[in-house]
């Protein structure tokens, strides 16, 4: 069983521990216990019946055998490209995302209530946290504050925090390909179809990242603390815009 491992990242080797894995995706619930956004339908798990057979042990069956129900942009964590915006009928998450480990950067910051009341994530607080020259592949943001409220919160019609489009803006000029974060997006809620932040991000439709991924709605708890980390971000292999992912964690330790 392999209890450690190494990785070389701008020419330094860490070590980390596959056994050790940090899940930073939101578990999704069958029923109302869940997080929910843009006014999507939570999440349904339902016993699937097909003549005599029930997909329940519990109701008799032989196995359990469910269908679900899901809108991943608005039922938990999810993982998004550039077809989100797009009418590209290639631009899947399948087909753009083809790595799936990444050096990530995790960094805690709070929204800043702005004089039209809503609360943005700041592009001064981030940058005061980041080093250029150091730009990770993958930029995790954690807001304040931080409760595990945010498991089952349900944010539609709430206005909820989003991101200076700025910051999506430096992302995609320094080369960082993967942005996560615990909010549902990086924009508005109501923001008349501009979407700032997913066009600078993937600076589409003029110079378009296709490899480009955001991460939404993602759970960070305090007990993981800011840093460098290993990220695996996992997928379903859906030909569609977003799957529900699984990003995961492991910290990383200079050899």
């Amino acid at each position: 069983m392999i209890s450690t491992a190494s990785v070389t990242y701008q020419n330094q080797t860490y070590t980390f521990n596959p056994l050790e894995p940090l899940d930073i995706s939101m578990p999704l619930h069958d029923g109302q216990l869940q997080p929910e956004c843009f006014w999507a339908e939570p999440a349904v798990f339902n016993v699937v019946r097909v003549g005599d057979f029930v997909g329940s042990v519990a109701a008799g069956g032989s196995t359990n055998y469910k269908r679900v129900h899901l809108t991943p942009h608005g039922n938990g964590t999810h993982t998004e490209c550039y077809g989100h915006i797009s009418t590209d009928t290639d631009a899947t998450i399948n087909n753009c995302l083809h790595r799936f480990m990444f050096a990530a950067k995790l960094i805690t910051v709070a929204p800043q209530k702005q004089a039209n009341g809503d609360e943005v994530i700041t592009l001064e607080d981030v940058e005061k946290q980041l080093h250029q020259e150091e730009m990770p592949e993958a930029l995790i943001l954690r807001t304040l504050p931080n409760t595990n409220s945010k498991l089952s919160r349900h944010y539609s019609g709430t206005n909820p925090p989003y991101i200076d489009h700025r910051i999506a803006s430096l992302l995609a000029e320094q080369g960082t390909e993967h942005l996560l974060l615990d909010l549902p997006s990086v924009d508005r809620e109501q923001d008349d179809g501009k979407l700032l932040a997913h066009h600078a991000f993937w600076q589409y439709p003029h110079n378009t990242r296709r490899n480009a991924t955001i991460t939404e709605l993602i759970y960070v708890p305090d007990a993981i603390e800011d840093g460098l980390y290993l990220l695996n971000i996992q997928i379903a292999s859906l030909e569609l815009d977003v799957s529900p992912s699984k990003p995961v964690l492991y910290r990383l330790k200079k050899y």
